[in-house]
C-alpha cells in the first residue's frame, strides 16, 4: 500500500487558495447591495449619524433663539431710550459740555433763540 504525504509547499498552497476563496466571496458579498445584513449594518450607522447631526442642529437651535430673544430684548430697551431723547434733551446735555449757542442750535436743529435760553438755563448746572 503506498502511502499519502503532503509536504509543507502543497499545505501552504491549498491554505492559500481556501483563503483566497473566502477573501473573494467576503468582497462579492461586501459589493452586492442585496445582502440584508450589510444594509442593515449601513441603515444604522446613517442612522447613528443623522442622529447626531439633529442633536447637534437642536442645540444650535435652542442657542440662535436664545440669542434672538436676547437681541429682540436689546431692540426694544434702545426704542424705548430713542423715545424719550427729544432734540432739546440732547440740547440741555451739549450746554452742560460746554458747547456754544450756534453749535448747539444747529446738531440739535432749534432756533438759536431756543438754544440761547437752554445754554442759560444749563450750562453751569452738573450733568
Amino acid at each position: 500500500m503506498e502511502s499519502f504525504v503532503i509536504t509543507w509547499r502543497e499545505l501552504l498552497i491549498g491554505v492559500v487558495l481556501v483563503l483566497a476563496v473566502y477573501i473573494a466571496e467576503m468582497l462579492l458579498l461586501m459589493r452586492s447591495s442585496k445582502t440584508r445584513g450589510w444594509r442593515v449594518w449601513q441603515k444604522g450607522a446613517e442612522a447613528n449619524a443623522k442622529s447626531r447631526e439633529l442633536q447637534s442642529l437642536e442645540l444650535e437651535l435652542a442657542r440662535l433663539h436664545d440669542q434672538v430673544t436676547r437681541l429682540q430684548a436689546e431692540v426694544d430697551q434702545l426704542k424705548a431710550q430713542q423715545v424719550t431723547v427729544t432734540p432739546y434733551t440732547h440740547a440741555i446735555q451739549m450746554a452742560q459740555q460746554g458747547i456754544d449757542v450756534g453749535e448747539l442750535a444747529e446738531s440739535c436743529g432749534i432756533t438759536r433763540g431756543e438754544a440761547e435760553l437752554i445754554v442759560a438755563l444749563h450750562r453751569n448746572q452738573p450733568s
